[in-house]
């Protein structure tokens, strides 16, 4: 009897405990947010508000439909609320493409979100760098690699060339059907490949090395479901290991280890001969190594930088030939451009120059953001400015814990900044608008804030020379295949290839 009383005294504590703690913490966010002006954000709309069953299963057929971004762009843009809240798998979400949201989490508020469970996720292939950590990682990762960028800046468009002429060489002259996007994913490999380890892979010319690319290819699709599972892939890669998983990493580690190990040995071999010059490019893994020698870490870092400058290349050379192909007439203007330079190879201060194919890499990335949707975690109870009350111009709490998931492929489709044909694909509205089209925090292809995208002029100008020696190569070009399908991974693509039908200039 005793005991009994004992257990029962125990539990009633706990719960007196517990319920206090409660009361505190509502009490103190009730003051947080009477403080800050916040007001209730308009709800998503869903029938369980605890787990959010009912729009993890809507969420999950937009998926398997390929729509999932053409559903979260017409549900800002038809109920005309760009701020949202939601509650998704027992996770809250706050659900935005309003641009002063977007700049709170990446710049102003920037201390007050991370990016959440990433290493977790990705940390079996990528290992610590400038992806997958926050805070001190982070930093350190981002003051490693920033230099190498700045002195990069201006790309070695003839290493680029080389790889351009490799893709060239793979083109149909005669209006055959051809997949561009594949081509160009094999191409930014062997180009990033070169510019991080010093020697391209070279799969465009070599089949035998297509291995690595096939296991990057796989280890990367791996980790968007992995993202997505968030802290329970905890819990499965402790019951279950994925062994296709597995081997891949396994088989990226040892290919870029045996680069990283050749490195350090000729660092070592230049400290003993003072003769010895280096006769490779300039490549980031021989700068990185100049100021540190732990090859995990190198490896880390070069894998980080290897997963952006890959894809998202990629994904922008194969939308603007989605487009250009569709789009006769700005065809047509890209070539009257490009034909002033009576077949010259473009310079970088050429490529600068050009206008219309600037306008049409920034209207590419506008309409294709190569990532389109993207999350950050709070990492204590803070607001975003907008989405709050009637007028939606309120703040909104978000509390610790809760994730904010922003969609510039919705935000860079917004009428009241792009104008009532913010869906088409017009690349003159950066050229000729009035008053100047200037978006600001609208815009946002490559990021922004501490985050922004440290390789952003090397990819804009090594994507316009592909596309300006295409041009120079090709003298039509024309739409094969179907309806557009978006295919979403970390980074954007087209599920079905950009398919067309091209013809050689003679």
């Amino acid at each position: 009897m005793y005991q009994n009383n004992i257990a029962l005294l125990a539990l009633t504590l706990v719960v007196i405990v517990g319920l206090g703690q409660w009361v505190y913490s509502f009490i103190r966010v009730q003051a947080f947010k009477r403080r800050m002006g916040c007001k209730p954000a308009t709800q998503w709309g869903q029938r369980d508000p605890v787990l959010g069953l009912d729009q993890f299963r809507i969420f999950k057929q937009n998926a398997v439909d390929r729509k999932t971004l053409e559903s979260l762009t017409h549900r800002y843009i038809s109920t005309q609320r760009h701020t949202q809240t939601l509650r998704l798998m027992g996770q809250d979400l706050v659900m935005t493409c309003e641009p002063e949201n977007v700049k709170a989490v990446l710049a102003t508020k920037f201390a007050d979100f991370g990016i959440g469970s990433r290493m977790g996720a990705m940390g079996r292939l990528l290992g610590y760098g400038i992806f997958t950590t926050d805070g001190k990682h982070w930093e350190h990762s981002r003051a490693l690699i920033r230099p190498s960028f700045s002195r990069a800046q201006v790309s070695d468009l003839d290493c680029v060339e080389t790889h351009v002429q490799n893709l060239i060489n793979q083109l149909p002259a005669d209006g055959e059907t051809i997949d561009l996007q594949r081509l160009f994913f094999n191409f930014t490999i062997d180009n990033a490949t070169e510019f991080l380890l010093g020697r391209s892979i070279n799969c465009q010319t070599n089949p035998s090395m297509e291995y690595f690319s096939e296991a990057w290819d796989h280890a990367e699709g791996c980790l968007s479901s992995r993202v997505r599972l968030g802290k329970v892939i905890r819990v499965i890669d402790a019951v279950k290991t994925d062994a296709g998983f597995e081997k891949s990493c396994d088989t990226v580690h040892t290919f870029v280890d045996s680069y990283i190990a050749d490195t350090l040995q000729e660092g070592k071999n230049k400290k003993n001969d003072s003769d010895a010059v280096n006769t490779r490019r300039y490549n980031l893994l021989s700068e990185l190594s100049a100021v540190c020698r732990d090859p995990a870490q190198l490896r880390s870092e070069l894998l980080n930088v290897l997963l952006a400058a890959r894809d998202t290349t990629a994904a922008l050379l194969s939308s603007v030939v989605y487009f250009l192909s569709r789009h006769p007439d700005v065809w047509e203007s890209l070539a009257s451009e490009v034909d002033q330079l009576e077949g010259r190879v473009p310079d970088y201060e050429t490529l600068k120059g050009m206008r219309v194919l600037r306008s049409i890499v920034d209207e590419t990335l506008r309409l294709h953001p190569p990532v389109p949707i993207n999350m950050r975690f709070a990492v204590r109870d803070t607001t975003v400015p907008r989405g709050g009350g009637p007028d939606g111009l309120a703040p909104v709490f978000v509390p610790k814990g809760a994730a904010v998931h922003y969609s510039l492929w919705a935000m860079h489709r917004l009428p009241s900044i792009y104008g009532p044909d913010a869906e088409t694909f017009r690349p003159s509205r950066w050229l000729d608008s009035k008053p100047p089209l200037r978006p600001g925090w609208g815009y946002l292809p490559f990021n922004g804030g501490p985050r922004v995208c440290l390789g952003q002029q090397s990819a804009l100008i090594d994507a316009s020379y592909v596309v300006v020696r295409l041009v120079q190569h090709v003298a039509r070009i024309e739409p094969r295949g179907g309806v557009f399908r978006e295919s979403i991974a970390l980074t954007f693509s087209h599920a079905d290839g950009v398919k067309v039908g091209l013809w050689k200039r003679v």
